[in-house]
């Protein structure tokens, strides 16, 4: 392998909505440097950490209906059974929620679940607390998805946090959705709930590190062979 290849393979690719944010921080590098030198490398290292935020690794993704897979990197910062939002119209029974929360160094591209179609998109304004709160659940601005998949409606909420003052979501309803499938970025430091109706075992636990994409998170059966994965 040529050493093009292997900087090209090693380098991740900056989603296209961090862009202007990269260009940005440059510039104001430069704008810095030259009102005093060693300003421009302190703001090339803000820089390079803006790239770092906006990655969009690619992620394989394991097909397999039974599965449920993490939808962000991040901490898994709750496991239990709670009451869904309102607006998700989920109903009023308690549903397993798995919580992952995402720091300001993990990366912020949303995915999919579990592969079905999805029902609606909720919008929900709010405070901005910090996400890794119990109360930022309700509290705090955030954009709900249903999914109806294989075993039923499934929720997936993004949940902006402290620092966070942006959620983007370029799915629509309606359309099909593949289990990590992108459809989704929240700026800068959040959390993804997901709520499981009756069936789903959690597969994680609290503190672990969650990928997304990848991460096993719930199962609705046990006793399965190999699975096959996806690339994305």
């Amino acid at each position: 392998m040529s050493l093009f290849n292997t900087v090209r393979n090693t380098i991740v690719p900056v989603h296209k909505e961090g862009y202007p944010f990269v260009a940005a921080f440059f510039v104001a590098s430069l704008v810095l440097g030259w009102i005093f030198k060693p300003l421009f490398w302190i703001g090339m290292i803000f820089t390079l950490w803006c790239a770092y935020f906006f990655r969009d690794p690619e992620r394989v993704t394991p097909q397999d209906d039974d599965l449920v897979i993490s939808p962000a990197d991040g901490k898994v910062s709750a496991i239990q059974m709670v009451t869904p939002p309102e607006e998700l119209n989920l109903g009023s029974e308690p549903m397993l929620r798995i919580s992952v929360f995402m720091n300001v160094f993990n990366c912020h591209v949303n995915r999919a679940p579990m592969r079905g179609r999805i029902v609606s998109i909720n919008y929900r304004s709010g405070s901005f607390v910090n996400a890794e709160l119990d109360k930022a659940s309700e509290d705090n601005e955030r954009n709900g998805l249903v999914i109806e998949t294989r075993h039923g409606q499934i929720g997936v909420v993004q949940i902006a946090g402290l620092v966070a003052r942006r959620i983007l979501c370029w799915a629509n309803p309606n359309e099909p959705v593949d289990a990590g499938e992108r459809f989704g970025l929240i700026r800068f430091g959040s959390r993804l709930d997901v709520f499981l109706p009756a069936g789903a075992a959690p597969r994680v636990s609290l503190g672990q590190t969650a990928v997304a994409g990848e991460t096993v998170i719930a199962e609705f059966a046990s006793a399965k062979g190999p699975v096959i994965s996806r690339r994305s």
